[in-house]
């Protein structure tokens, strides 16, 4: 068994269950002093990720495949640090499992320039149903963050100045959750809207939104 881990066709299973190892022991160590490495983590990883699931934000379908392929591997869902352990956990349990089965029957392992690379691919399907998996089950924050477009339908009131078609008046509008949202609005038609007019929101425009009289 010890050859298993000290043999050099597995010099990257075992770099890479002994990463796994130091992250945890690290980690662990800045959770007693008060600290996280999470957020230094962060900021490796593509902004498209960590944004993507923000209620305001999609995906962009025109994304780069990398960055596509990230997201399906589900890093940016769950904490890069606990994403990181997984993937090392898994990419060393598979190689060496590969090696230890391909030496049962041989005696031999297979070459490092072959096993490594071949691991890596063949491995992100476990990788990622582990990440799903946890994703699943650690706490999520609650948020009361909510898409603009679910403001239309909503009344308004004009808190600051006259509102003319293009020419737009501060207006604020409570949401579901009972936060107020300070907003621009324009009438649809040519009318004009005055402070402390109550109107409900119709539709989005680039600066705020359209709204008819109630």
């Amino acid at each position: 068994m010890w050859e298993l881990f000290t043999h050099s066709s597995n010099l990257l299973f075992s770099v890479s269950l002994c990463l796994m190892l130091l992250l945890g022991i690290l980690e662990c160590l800045l959770l007693i002093i008060g600290s996280t490495s999470q957020g230094f983590l962060d900021q490796f990883i593509p902004d498209q990720l960590l944004d993507s699931h923000h209620p305001d934000v999609e995906l962009n379908t025109d994304s780069s495949f990398f960055v596509q392929f990230l997201d399906w591997l589900y890093l940016g869902r769950i904490p890069v640090l606990v994403w990181l352990i997984i993937f090392l956990t898994v990419y060393a349990l598979f190689g060496f499992i590969v090696q230890a089965t391909f030496y049962h029957f041989t005696q031999h392992y297979f070459p490092l320039w072959i096993i490594a690379p071949a691991s890596l691919f063949l491995c992100m399907p476990i990788v990622r149903t582990c990440a799903l998996g946890i994703a699943k089950i650690l706490p999520k924050d609650e948020t009361t963050a909510i898409h603009t477009d679910e403001l239309i339908g909503r009344k308004a009131y004009i808190i600051l100045g006259e509102a003319k078609l293009n020419y737009p008046a501060q207006a604020k509008v409570v949401d579901q959750f009972g936060q107020t949202h300070y907003i621009l609005v324009e009438p649809e038609t040519d009318i004009i809207f005055q402070q402390g007019q109550e109107v409900i929101l119709t539709q989005r425009t680039k600066v705020g939104f359209q709204a008819i009289t109630v």
